[in-house]
């Protein structure tokens, strides 16, 4: 059966504001600098090995500092940033000015407005433990959807060995059900439908411990 479906409606649907409350929005990018989310954004860039006539989305893309570093990295890519929150898309529209080949879109990432096979990347930012292990598995199996046969997601979040964190943040992640549920990402990605690879898994100075990942689509 075809798994093509069509550009629906926006559904109403509850989401995680950026920074986790809209008051704190402007201070998004700041927090972002503080945890060393950059250097973690580069890294995903240079795994996803991005090339011309690429085309990218990235899901829950908040203000976009992930997107337009692929941009930069690849101008000759075709680049989307989904997230369902309008006043993080407005930022990141307004920091992506004169960038072409980037756009935005209000999206759910478990309902992406795009048709089977559109995307030869997908990725994905310490986005994925914010969701109830339900939404991650339906976020994980369309973006299978969205990818070509042979397309990849890329992605970086908590995870792994987190039990050995050791800093402040480390330790409220592990009361948090939803990262706890990260610790399956192996298990989601194969009910998804992927072949899938661990990068990385690594201790981090604020996070306590993160992993990269890299999942096909078979072909």
């Amino acid at each position: 059966m075809s798994e093509n479906r069509p550009h629906s409606v926006l559904q109403s649907h509850d989401y995680l504001p950026a920074a986790g409350h809209d008051i704190l929005l402007p201070a998004f990018d700041l927090l972002s600098r503080a945890l060393g989310t950059p250097a973690l954004h580069d890294r995903l860039v240079a795994q996803a090995e991005l090339r011309p006539g690429h085309r990218v989305i990235e899901i829950g893309c908040g203000t976009g500092n992930l997107v337009i570093k692929a941009i930069r990295a690849q101008p000759a890519a075709e680049v989307i940033g989904s997230d369902p929150d309008p006043k993080a898309l407005a930022r990141a529209e307004r920091k992506a000015k004169g960038l072409s080949g980037l756009r935005f879109e209000r999206g759910y990432a478990q309902n992406l407005p795009h048709p089977d096979g559109e995307f030869d990347r997908v990725l994905s930012a310490l986005m994925l433990h914010h969701l109830p292990t339900d939404i991650k598995a339906a976020a994980l199996t369309e973006a299978r959807r969205v990818l070509r046969p042979g397309g990849r997601l890329h992605l970086v979040d908590v995870g792994g060995d987190i039990t050995r964190a050791n800093t402040f943040l480390g330790r409220r992640l592990l009361r948090n059900g939803h990262v706890e549920a990260n610790l399956a990402l192996p298990h989601l990605l194969e009910t998804a439908g992927f072949d899938h690879t661990l990068i990385s898994s690594e201790s981090h100075p604020r996070m306590g411990h993160i992993v990269y990942y890299q999942a096909t689509r078979p072909a």
